[in-house]
């Protein structure tokens, strides 16, 4: 196994220390955070576009159907 110098040491029982590893956790989880504010901040515009073309599509195309079928 690869050593890793930021890992969380054992004590000195023999354990690993617990409050390393929640404030390694900590920074992980701050360090995504700015990103999903900003992705969260352009988004909700992009769902409701793309079900509305995927709607816009479906019902050009059933109308082409219904047009060759009954023309």
């Amino acid at each position: 196994m690869a050593h890793n110098p930021h890992a969380p040491q054992p004590g000195p029982e023999g354990t690993p220390d617990p409050a390393g590893s929640t404030q390694m956790f900590r920074a992980f989880v701050d360090e995504g955070e700015p990103q999903r504010r900003q992705e969260t901040a352009a988004a909700p515009s992009g769902p409701k576009t793309g079900v509305i073309v995927a709607v816009v599509a479906v019902v050009v195309v059933l109308g082409a159907v219904a047009w060759l079928a009954l023309g």
